[in-house]
């Protein structure tokens, strides 16, 4: 659709909403459904997001998104993209069916915690797409199912232990595991069942996750900020899928302290990625 990579349309929107800047990466598909090409793939849009930042200073800090099929060069290509000055690592909820706590991918993570990089997970075409297909509940159901299950996995694997300072960002107020990330708590801690590689229970884990505000219906959004707490949640808007202005409302319809929307609004995103 044209506004989807119209560059010009995109400021328009941002300066409508009030919106100073934005996270900018691609979209799904990623690098690792083009095979050997992969990496070349990666570099192309990675350059071109860093000629867009390039060009509106202020306005844009960019995402990688790597191409995890061929470890060594998505780190060499994330330590470029430092180099471009990008922000943060864009990764989706499933590759290419596998979910991101594969042992394969440890190194990634290694690395986005020596770098200082956050995590943003990032629904993919989800595996359960063909039982969401109908009535059209992919991108409704599917893709929220998908991350539900990407971060739950994160969690139980261990990952947060191995490694204790990364930041691992769930957009959409963290898809449906906050609110059953209770039932894991029981599933793991009395019942004993698939917590072997954690040390506390799932929900205390979740907390130290950041969530961003991209959900259509305010209750969500106000159960994810109690949860979550006001340091761990970050306005978005799933922009251009949803029109800024809509959760924009939303947040400001809840009457936040000024303290805590402040933190919403810009705070919490200025400190996670070390904006200026």
């Amino acid at each position: 659709m044209p506004r989807h990579t119209d560059i010009d349309a995109k400021l328009a929107d941002m300066d409508a909403a009030g919106i100073q800047m934005t996270a900018l990466s691609i979209n799904d598909p990623g690098p690792e459904l083009f095979g050997a090409e992969g990496p070349a793939v990666a570099r192309l849009v990675h350059d071109y997001l860093a000629d867009i930042t390039r060009r509106h200073p202020g306005r844009f800090f960019g995402l990688m998104t790597l191409p995890l099929h061929d470890m060594p060069a998505a780190l060499k290509e994330a330590e470029r993209c430092a180099r471009l000055g990008m922000k943060g690592i864009l990764l989706y909820s499933n590759i290419g069916g596998e979910f991101p706590d594969e042992a394969k991918y440890r190194p990634l993570f290694a690395y986005a915690q020596q770098a200082g990089l956050p995590v943003l997970l990032h629904p993919a075409c989800p595996v359960t797409y063909q039982q969401t297909r109908g009535y059209e509940m992919a991108a409704g159901l599917g893709l929220m199912f998908d991350t539900t299950i990407a971060l739950s996995r994160l969690v139980l694997s261990g990952l947060l232990d191995e490694f204790p300072k990364l930041r691992l960002v769930c957009p959409h107020v963290g898809g449906a595991l906050p609110y059953l990330v209770g039932r894991l708590d029981h599933q793991t801690m009395v019942l004993k069942r698939g917590g072997e590689k954690i040390r506390r229970p799932p929900s205390d884990y979740l907390k130290e996750v950041w969530f961003d505000t991209v959900s259509p219906i305010a209750l969500a959004i106000r159960y994810g900020l109690d949860f979550a707490g006001p340091d761990k949640m970050l306005f978005a808007s799933d922009h251009p899928w949803v029109d800024p202005k809509l959760i924009l409302g939303l947040v400001r319809g809840l009457n936040l302290p000024a303290d805590t929307e402040a933190k919403v609004f810009g705070g919490n995103a200025k400190a996670l990625f070390n904006l200026s």
